[in-house]
């Protein structure tokens, strides 16, 4: 079984990465390509990137080694349903020279994979958007939030720039001069951090640089909440914890009081040493002291450790994960 090979992808709307491993944990190789979420680039597009990583991943690799694969996929329920899509994926499987079956899970499960092997437990992200899901038996069981920036997305970055942009509204349209969060989101959203001599034309352009791009960018300025909070600034910080009770609330309505099985918290603002990470965490250990709290890591390694599990003589697949996970802190 030593030899047997399996491959794990994590697929996203900016980058899509794909992991050959063996069962032993030899990294064979590794591959890397453009944005490949069919929802977002369309099932064409998408299945060429897939391609293009897996390629990368098999080129020092006999493809008739590989027994199994998963594709970790924001939506992957859409793609299932869509035969067009799923042909084109197929496709690009079989272009690389697999012949193995695959599964496709949903990215939150895959990060919850590269995060533990505990059959059952709650992972909670926080990107772009945000999403919390309890996972029984490795399959996501029930899901709160990730209902999109519209809608919902509670803690998300896309909620910390929006939440920033209102403060800073706010301020003006009080007339009070923007603290240093305020000045910075100015300088990010107009060049300058200065109020003009007539603070409704600093509005009106504040709410013209926002509108004149697609609203979903505004999780660019959470960066500037987080450096702003780390620096102690008191509209930041508050905004930070607003953020983590909304992630927390978002995990209790999934999660069952008292539960003691692990909690993974993956996405950029969750994985990374940040106020926001920081914050999260104590609110969960506050609510479910019993908790293991862990971290998402490399999610083809966990995509890949789900396409191991169920292979014929893999006995533990929870000896088998620290071989073919990296562990995170």
């Amino acid at each position: 079984m030593s030899d047997t090979v399996v491959v794990g992808l994590d697929v996203g709307g900016t980058s899509t990465r794909a992991l050959a491993v063996t069962l032993a944990g030899e990294r064979l190789g590794t591959g890397r390509a453009g944005g490949g979420n069919p929802t977002s680039h369309g099932a064409e597009r998408a299945a060429a990137e897939l391609l293009t990583a897996l390629r990368a991943a098999l080129s020092g690799v006999d493809p008739a080694r590989v027994r199994a694969g998963t594709i970790g996929l924001a939506g992957a329920g859409r793609l299932l349903a869509d035969p067009d899509g799923r042909a084109a994926f197929d496709g690009a499987w079989r272009d690389a020279g697999l012949r193995c079956p695959y599964a496709v899970h949903g990215d939150a499960l895959v990060a919850y994979a590269s995060g533990t092997p505990s059959p059952h437990g709650t992972v909670l992200i926080s990107g772009t958007g945000a999403i919390a899901a309890q996972v029984r038996d490795l399959r996501l069981d029930r899901v709160a939030d990730g209902h999109g920036w519209l809608l919902g997305d509670a803690g998300s970055g896309f909620w910390l720039g929006r939440e920033a942009v209102r403060r800073l509204l706010a301020d003006l349209d009080a007339g009070h001069a923007p603290g240093p969060l305020g000045r910075r989101v100015l300088a990010e959203l107009l060049g300058v951090d200065r109020v003009a001599d007539r603070p409704r034309d600093t509005v009106d352009a504040v709410v013209q640089a926002v509108t004149r791009r697609p609203p979903v960018e505004l999780s660019r300025l959470a960066p500037l909440v987080v450096a702003a909070a780390g620096a102690d600034e008191p509209v930041a910080a508050g905004l930070i914890g607003a953020a983590a009770g909304h992630l927390a609330d978002s995990a209790a309505r999934i999660r069952p009081a008292g539960a003691a099985d692990p909690v993974v918290l993956g996405g950029g603002l969750l994985t990374g040493d940040t106020p926001l990470a920081a914050a999260v965490r104590a609110e969960l250990a506050r609510r479910w002291p019993d908790a293991p709290l862990t971290t998402a890591g490399d999610g083809a390694a966990g995509a890949a450790w789900l396409a191991a599990r169920d292979l014929p003589g893999v006995a533990d697949p929870a000896a088998l994960h620290p071989l073919l996970v990296p562990a995170t802190p």
